[in-house]
């Protein structure tokens, strides 16, 4: 049984999501909505996520009821996307697998893996 975490922030939105052998267990998120008529800023986005991110890792882990020991590998945002919002979660992945001295992998969030079953 791989439990992944798995840590999303390319643009606007950030999330959270948690995963056991390809059921989700949990899939929290927050949209940074920019001030009308601006759009959604690298910095701006970028600070929003770091002000959002630790709480929906937490609420993921509540939610799905796993705690953090049994996570057994670390997933993120790796590309494409907007540079600053990228590197914050990447950062957080990164803090998350250094601590908990699990693997680490970089995702492209615009592939899809589907599982075809008969």
């Amino acid at each position: 049984m791989v439990i992944a975490i798995g840590l999303e922030g390319s643009a606007n939105k950030v999330g959270v999501g948690i995963r056991r052998d390809g059921e989700v267990l949990d899939n929290c998120r927050q949209t940074y909505i920019s001030p009308p008529g601006e759009g959604f800023l690298p910095r701006e986005t970028a600070q929003h996520h770091r002000e959002k991110i630790i709480g929906l890792v937490r609420e993921a882990l509540t939610v799905s009821g796993i705690s953090p020991h049994n996570i057994d590998v670390v997933c993120y945002t790796k590309g494409p996307g907007m540079g600053a919002p990228l590197i914050m979660v990447a950062l957080v992945a990164r803090i998350i697998a250094q601590i908990r001295n699990k693997p680490i992998i970089g995702v492209n969030h615009c592939i899809v893996i589907l599982k075809w079953e008969d």
